[in-house]
């Protein structure tokens, strides 16, 4: 069992400013965070993460086994990086997937998870062993005729009941939301009143473009439109902005006298590319040094061949570039052809 960091916001940003190990890119931005993707599969079909029509999945000998994992993570450890959170498809899918948070959480990190909420209710005993005290849970919408539509499977009932476990369970719960015009923007007051009794934490996500998603940006909600349905509910007196932590991907409100929060995550109107500590590493061993990066630096191969895997990592930061691979604009981002040598969502990693 890891000795979990205690460290404040604040602290832990002291920390990464005086480590020199921390892998640095060419605009200053030091990178202590590592979202790992265990798998590409999912128990859900979520229309902007999956196309239509599936994935090619990798095959089984391209996937990281659970060591390369940990050799893997232990190598970016040494590198600097201080928080990993797992993702998918869904991680809590993968039949080790309890080993790998065990080993992980012998590293000093902090170690999350996002999740569909599925069958987190089967882990609420694991997390607690490995230090596992926040998860982001992705729903996005609170009809479960709707929450169909966008999964593409029945499990509504199960994931909001699952919040609610997690809740009473005493873990910090951020339930992921993507929206988009005409489907569950109707929807924005009633989430954040799901912060009014529990504390609850709600992240509304600008939809965002990826291979095979149908991304039009006349379907996204922008930040603007978001704050103008919340002004149109609530008082400017009872709207609290909250403090954003050192390279927040949030903006945070909260209302006056709700237990919990909502937050507004603007890829796409209002990028953070200047605060980024992040770096993700695919299911098949490679990292994006970016989410919309069409490049990747493979690991897995140089690994499994006995080589240093430290100047791949290295190199890979330094290429990033300084806004969202290049997209600078709104009108460079709004060119659809940019987006298809991407990945689909779902072979990322959230």
């Amino acid at each position: 069992m890891t000795k979990k960091s205690t460290n404040t916001d604040e602290t832990k940003q002291t920390h990464i400013d005086g480590n020199q190990n921390v892998i640095t890119d060419t605009f200053g931005r030091k990178h202590n965070y590592l979202r790992i993707s265990l798998t590409e599969r999912c128990n859900l079909r979520c229309t902007y993460c999956m196309p239509e029509d599936g994935v090619q999945l990798s095959p089984k000998s391209h996937i990281m086994t659970y060591e390369e994992i940990y050799t893997i993570a232990k190598a970016f450890v040494e590198l600097g990086v201080d928080k990993i959170r797992l993702t998918g498809g869904e991680p809590l899918v993968r039949k080790d997937v309890g080993l790998i948070m065990e080993k992980l959480a012998s590293l000093p990190i902090t170690l999350t998870m996002t999740t569909n909420g599925v069958i987190v209710d089967r882990f609420i005993d694991q997390f607690k062993k490995c230090g596992i005290t926040s998860l982001n849970v992705s729903l996005d919408s609170l009809d479960a005729t709707k929450n169909k539509g966008i999964t593409r499977r029945s499990y509504f009932e199960k994931v909001y009941q699952n919040i609610l476990l997690l809740v009473k369970e005493g873990f910090h719960v951020k339930v992921n939301c993507v929206l988009m015009k005409g489907f569950n923007d109707d929807e924005i007051i009633d989430f954040i009143k799901l912060s009014k009794d529990n504390p609850i934490h709600v992240r509304f996500i600008e939809f965002m473009p990826f291979d095979g998603n149908r991304w039009n940006i006349d379907q996204m909600v922008s930040l603007q439109e978001i704050l103008a349905e919340v002004h149109s509910n609530y008082s400017n007196e009872e709207i609290i902005k909250c403090a954003d932590a050192p390279n927040d991907t949030t903006k945070t409100y909260q209302i006056k006298g709700y237990q919990g929060t909502f937050a507004i995550i603007s890829s796409v109107t209002n990028p953070f590319c200047d605060g980024c500590n992040r770096i993700r590493l695919t299911a098949n061993g490679h990292i994006k040094n970016c989410l919309f990066s069409t490049k990747e630096s493979d690991l897995l191969n140089p690994l499994r061949k006995g080589e240093s895997i430290i100047p791949v990592v290295q190199n890979a930061i330094k290429t990033k570039l300084k806004i969202r691979n290049g997209m600078d604009t709104l009108e460079k981002f709004n060119q659809t052809d940019k987006h298809t040598n991407n990945r689909s969502m779902i072979t990322i990693g959230g």
